[in-house]
C-alpha cells in the first residue's frame, strides 16, 4: 500500500475542489424536487460542475455513463441517472459526486427526502451522517486508519443496521480512488497510522435492513438485498496535524441543512 502525502500546493488545490464541489451539492439539493427524473439532476450537475471551471470525476470513469450517481431508495450507490426514473414524493435519493479542479479530485454524497418520508427513514439519514462525523473523530495523525472504520460500524450497528461490506472509502488525489481503502466497520487490525497530508474521502453506506446487497445487470447499481432504503454520506477530509479538515463541508455549514 502506497499512500501519497500531499504537499502544500496539492491541499491548496484539493481544497478549492472541495469547495467547488459542496457548492455543486448545494445547487442539487435546492433544485430536487418530486417530478424531475434522474436525468435532469445528472444534467443540472454536470453543467454545474463545468460552469466552475472543472470537470465531473465519474463520467467515463471505468466506464460510467454520467457525471453524477442518483441513487434511490433500496439503491445504495451508483444508481445510473435515466430519462424513464422519475423522482416520487416519499423517496430518498442519494447524490454522490466528484469534481477534478487543475489535475486534483474531490468527492462527496449526500442522502436527501423529497416530500414526507417514514421516521425510521429519517434517521437512517441523520445517524448516516452522524456516523460520519463519529469516525473522523479519530482521523487524526498518530492514529490508525481502523480506527474511523470501527467508530463508524460501532455506531450504526447501535441501531441494529446493516453496514455494506462490499464497499468502502478511499484515498483520493490526482486520482479517484487512491490507496488506502477504508472500511466502514471493525477490522482485525488497525490499519496503517495516519499522517498529516493524507487525503482520504469517508463514506458510510448504512442500509436500515441487512448489510448485503447486490448488483443489477447494468453492472453498476448496487442494491439492498432485502429491499429496505440505504443512506450514503461521504466527504473528502485532509489529515492534518490536528483535527482533520473537511474539504467538501465548510466550517460554517458543518452539521447544517442546506438553505435554499
Amino acid at each position: 500500500m502506497s499512500v501519497k502525502i500531499k504537499s502544500a500546493r496539492e491541499i491548496e488545490l484539493m481544497t478549492e475542489a472541495g469547495r467547488i464541489l459542496e457548492k455543486v451539492h448545494q445547487e442539487l439539493s435546492c433544485a430536487l424536487h418530486a417530478g424531475m427524473t434522474t436525468a435532469d439532476i445528472d444534467k443540472l450537475g454536470e453543467e454545474v460542475i463545468r460552469s466552475y471551471g472543472c470537470v465531473p470525476s465519474f463520467l467515463g470513469y471505468n466506464g460510467y455513463p454520467a457525471s453524477i450517481c442518483v441513487s434511490i431508495n433500496e439503491e445504495v450507490v451508483h444508481g445510473i441517472p435515466s430519462r424513464n426514473r422519475i423522482i416520487k414524493d416519499g423517496d430518498i435519493v442519494s447524490l454522490d459526486a466528484g469534481v477534478i479542479w487543475k489535475g486534483y479530485h474531490s468527492d462527496a454524497a449526500r442522502t436527501h427526502a423529497v416530500g414526507e418520508i417514514p421516521k425510521e427513514t429519517q434517521e437512517l439519514i441523520a445517524r448516516t451522517r452522524e456516523s460520519f462525523f463519529e469516525g473522523i473523530k479519530y482521523a487524526r495523525e498518530g492514529n490508525h486508519l481502523y480506527d474511523i472504520s470501527k467508530a463508524i460500524g460501532e455506531y450504526a450497528r447501535r441501531f441494529r443496521y446493516g453496514v455494506v461490506e462490499e464497499l468502502c472509502g478511499h484515498g483520493i488525489g490526482t486520482k479517484l480512488h487512491e490507496d488506502p481503502q477504508i472500511p466502514n466497520f471493525e477490522m482485525p487490525r488497525r490499519g496503517i497510522k495516519l499522517k498529516a497530508g493524507m487525503t482520504l474521502a469517508v463514506e458510510p453506506m448504512i442500509n436500515l435492513g441487512t448489510a448485503k446487497v447486490n448488483w443489477l445487470s447494468d453492472g453498476w447499481t448496487v442494491v439492498t438485498k432485502d429491499g429496505k432504503p440505504s443512506a450514503h454520506y461521504e466527504n473528502t477530509i485532509l489529515i492534518t496535524d490536528g483535527e482533520p479538515k473537511i474539504l467538501t463541508l465548510s466550517e460554517d455549514s458543518d452539521k447544517k441543512e442546506t438553505t435554499c
